[in-house]
């Protein structure tokens, strides 16, 4: 089978929105490549090790890569996915170049290819995310395994904004507590709730695809009990409290729903939001605290931020 090859070149800030966009248009899983990824300096606190090649990443600006099938839908394909990265602009985020490649390659080469970039990774104190087509053994006798299946939906478990989410439900999650996951995704941070004993774990996302994969990777990680999935915009639907919500999504989509957020926690409960590019930090912590919420704690990692506020006792 012939698999077509979608390449498109943008900025780091708008990363995310578009490896979105691409999993909208059908692609199971995205490949980013960013240039400044060789010459950082990566933090080894839990053992990483990077072993980076930077023939392997572009000149400047980012990649965004994924596969989907080459036929004869695949030119209205590729301009609906222009013409939705033309729409990022309405949310002041930088597109850059926008220039998108198409190359057609065949099932063999793409499918197996991109894993030789992912490997088990230690991501905090606890959290181990490890591929289910790789053989790990815990290290330590309190250690957290995640198992994902990345071709199943956009993301690894691995990019800064999902890192902090997860540490800081490493450090705020109570056993007991009644969890939120906002835009799941591929469920890994629903997951983490359950895996750290969150009694009760709602997982929402608009995207049928990331419901359907979320529902996967938590049967896969045996937390199906703990975990519900419902395919639904945000918190519109949703009524009961919660101790915690955490989302990683778009800084612009944050402060559409803080509001319902505050709503629903319950006196003390924390909202902890990420996805948040750092020239975006003062925004989101600004409406934060217009909403009644306190800063807790801000972190940053890369150019990503992630921030923890808590909803003031009555």
């Amino acid at each position: 089978m012939k698999w077509s090859e979608i390449a498109i070149h943008t900025t780091n800030e708008a990363t995310e929105a578009v490896a979105n966009i691409l999993h909208e248009a059908g692609a199971s899983g995205v490949v980013i490549e960013d240039s400044t990824e060789p010459e950082r300096e990566h933090e080894d606190r839990f053992g990483e090790i990077y072993d980076l090649n930077p023939e392997d990443y572009p000149a400047e600006g980012v990649l965004v890569k994924a596969y989907l099938p080459a036929n004869s839908f695949l030119k209205e394909t590729v301009q609906e996915i222009s013409e939705s990265i033309d729409k990022l602009q309405q949310f002041d985020l930088d597109t850059g170049r926008k220039a998108i490649t198409t190359t057609e390659v065949d099932e063999e080469d793409w499918a197996t290819a991109w894993k030789k970039y992912y490997h088990p990774v230690k991501i905090s104190g606890r959290f181990t995310i490890v591929p289910t087509w790789e053989s790990y053994k815990p290290v330590e006798s309190d250690e957290l395994i995640i198992e994902l299946d990345p071709g199943m939906a956009f993301g690894t478990g691995t990019h800064p904004t999902t890192v902090m989410c997860l540490q800081a439900l490493e450090k705020y999650v109570q056993p007991e507590s009644t969890v939120i996951d906002v835009g799941t995704g591929s469920g890994v941070l629903a997951i983490g709730a359950a895996l750290l004993d969150a009694k009760k774990i709602l997982a929402l996302d608009l995207d049928e695809v990331a419901v359907t994969a979320a529902r996967e990777n938590i049967r896969l990680n045996r937390c199906d009990g703990k975990i519900d999935v419902i395919h639904g915009n945000l918190l519109d639907s949703i009524k009961e409290p919660a101790d915690l919500i955490v989302a990683n999504i778009l800084a612009e989509v944050i402060v559409t729903f803080s509001q319902d957020a505050l709503d629903l926690l319950e006196p003390g409960g924390l909202f902890i939001v990420s996805g948040i590019i750092s020239a975006k930090k003062e925004m989101v912590k600004e409406d934060l605290l217009d909403k009644g919420f306190e800063l807790v704690e801000s972190v940053v990692m890369e150019d990503w931020v992630a921030l923890v506020a808590r909803k003031k006792g009555e």
